[in-house]
């Protein structure tokens, strides 16, 4: 039986929630990280969504790959399908990921945001991202901490995301009363 390999691009990297043998560093090609989901559990609701990552067409992805031991993978299947699949707004699909470290290439599940659902929030502007962060609130949180987690946990990677980044600090702006936002309909 081949490896089993998860690819995290958000909270998977900070909060796998599931055991694994190997952890490292690893690019998806084809696909790059975004906040183009609107959350209605997790991080909002259907009513006040928040926004949370997904792998979105175009240009490459920086995360993390897990390898799971065999004996695990049905269990680790059924954990992440519950977890990510809550509304359906993802899709589960292998692609070829490149291990960072070894060069090597492995098959990865892989969980990419369905431009065709509702809850897909497509590209938006920072201050529109920001405003729908800072008031996102579900089972899992306070989207703002989502998007610092995600934003530290890629400092400490070496990684960069100019949008997040910009989104992450426009929020941090607002909760400190540098700013403010108007609310909107999402």
């Amino acid at each position: 039986m081949a490896e089993f390999w998860v690819f995290g691009y958000g909270s998977l990297m900070w909060k796998p929630g599931f055991e694994f043998q190997a952890r490292a560093q690893a690019r998806v090609f084809g696909l790059h990280r975004s906040l183009c989901v609107y959350s209605w559990v997790h991080r909002g609701t259907q009513d006040k969504p928040g926004l949370v990552l997904g792998l979105d067409r175009g240009g490459s992805c920086i995360g993390v790959a897990y390898r799971v031991a065999d004996e695990r993978r049905d269990d680790v299947l059924a954990y992440l399908r519950a977890r990510e699949q809550v509304t359906a707004v993802y899709v589960e699909v292998k692609r070829p990921v490149i291990l960072l470290e070894s060069g090597r290439r492995i098959e990865s599940v892989c969980y990419i945001a369905d431009r065709q659902h509702a809850q897909y929030a497509g590209p938006l502007p920072v201050e529109r991202l920001a405003e729908i962060v800072l008031r996102g609130v579900g089972s899992s949180g306070e989207n703002p901490e989502y998007v610092a987690n995600t934003v530290n946990h890629m400092k400490e990677m070496g990684l960069h995301d100019p949008l997040l980044g910009a989104v992450h600090e426009q929020v941090q702006a607002a909760l400190n009363g540098r700013t403010s936002f108007h609310s909107t309909d999402s």
